[in-house]
């Protein structure tokens, strides 16, 4: 059940009345992190906007997650509760455990599980309605984000263990290519529903005097952001007043900070760390393009942010890239060695430029985090229908 686009909102409250008519007022939802979380990502936001909606259409939410530094262990956000036990590996087994028990603001009559990578396991423990959010099947990023045996555990975990056990399970994703995925591993239930975009990413303000690139995101290795500045570096040999700003800090943040002075692009690179959302906001529609290295991503959110402030994109082929990039918007390159090349092509280039800013707003309009929540909730809801 797809939301007119006038009305999803009014549509998700009548899904939530039809979840309390069916004797579902209660949704727990498993996610390795939560927003606060400071390595927080793009999944912590879609979750966020998603469930403040069922909140408000009148649902009882609590979203389970692992313990956040400097946060407490209760908290209420956006109108739903945010339970916050264990570590990043011993979550999984404590929810499961709290779950059955019934403990933390009682047992729940739907279920929601996040995949992060691990699968929480409700199969085996939940009889209630499920439905697993899954937005990207991680394949290379194990060996980009653990040690060799866990890398191995996590994969054959993903490719062999958890598709069995899931084969009948209702699953969302956000792209089309993440589906076809996910039907090669043995999943045979899933529906896409893309995220949204936040109201507050809007054309307006002024583009950079120089070419501005701007790239937002990890500075982990799975971003691979010094490919990227590599890639900004051969660009400027066509575009000599190219100017580079990294948005965002993590575990690389020296090792780049080293190579801009290895480079001597000190003063056309800027590692803006962490920014504030204005701030991010005036940076989209400064750019001429956002770019992005990354090996691997479930939906390049990032990208359309950008997009709803009429801002084009050059990036590396990866199933949330290719969902993300509306059509015209943007340049998919197969590897980061492409990069360089397309972005001197595009920055050199006015019309074309104009013409996938155009694109760029057209795709970003189709996307809202109403209409996401409704979606959403809507493969719940079939669920619900189906046991009874």
């Amino acid at each position: 059940m797809t939301a007119a686009p006038d009305e999803p909102a009014a549509a998700l409250a009548g899904l939530a009345a039809e979840l309390h008519d069916l004797g579902v007022g209660r949704i727990h939802v498993l996610g390795w992190r939560d927003l606060d979380d400071p390595e927080a990502g793009g999944s912590e936001v879609h979750a966020d906007h998603v469930l403040r909606r069922w909140a408000a259409a009148g649902l009882d939410v609590v979203h389970r997650t692992s313990a956040a530094e400097g946060q407490p262990a209760e908290s209420v956000r956006h109108g739903y509760r945010v339970v916050r036990r264990g570590g990043r590996y011993d979550v999984f087994a404590r929810a499961a455990a709290a779950e059955v028990a019934g403990r933390h603001h009682g047992r729940a009559d739907a279920l929601v599980e996040i995949w992060n990578g691990v699968p929480w396991l409700g199969p085996v423990w939940f009889r209630g309605p499920r439905v697993v959010w899954l937005h990207h099947v991680h394949g290379p990023m194990w060996d980009q984000i653990f040690p060799r045996p866990l890398a191995a555990a996590g994969r054959l975990m993903e490719t062999r263990l958890a598709p069995p056990l899931y084969r009948r399970s209702r699953v969302v994703t956000l792209a089309d290519a993440s589906r076809d995925e996910l039907g090669h591993l043995g999943f045979r239930r899933v529906e896409v529903v893309p995220p949204g975009i936040d109201a507050s990413f809007s054309p307006g303000g002024t583009r950079s005097a120089e070419p501005l690139v701007v790239a937002v995101g990890r500075l982990a290795p799975v971003k691979r952001p010094l490919e990227l500045l590599e890639a900004c570096a051969q660009a400027r040999r066509e575009v000599p007043d190219l100017r580079l700003v990294v948005v965002g800090d993590g575990p690389l943040r020296d090792e780049v900070a080293t190579r801009v002075t290895a480079l001597d692009a000190g003063g056309w690179v800027t590692l803006a760390g962490r920014v504030d959302h204005a701030s991010l906001v005036d940076l989209y529609r400064r750019a001429w393009v956002v770019a992005s290295a990354s090996l691997a991503e479930g939906w390049g959110m990032t990208l359309t942010e950008a997009a709803a402030c009429a801002t084009p994109c050059v990036v590396t082929d990866n199933v949330g890239h290719r969902g993300a990039v509306g059509p015209g918007a943007g340049v998919i390159v197969p590897e980061p060695a492409g990069i360089g090349p397309a972005l001197a092509a595009v920055l050199s280039d006015g019309r074309r430029r104009s013409a996938m800013a155009a694109a760029a707003l057209d795709h970003a309009a189709t996307l809202t985090w109403d209409r996401t929540a409704h979606d959403t909730l809507a493969v719940l809801v079939d669920e619900v229908r189906a046991r009874r």
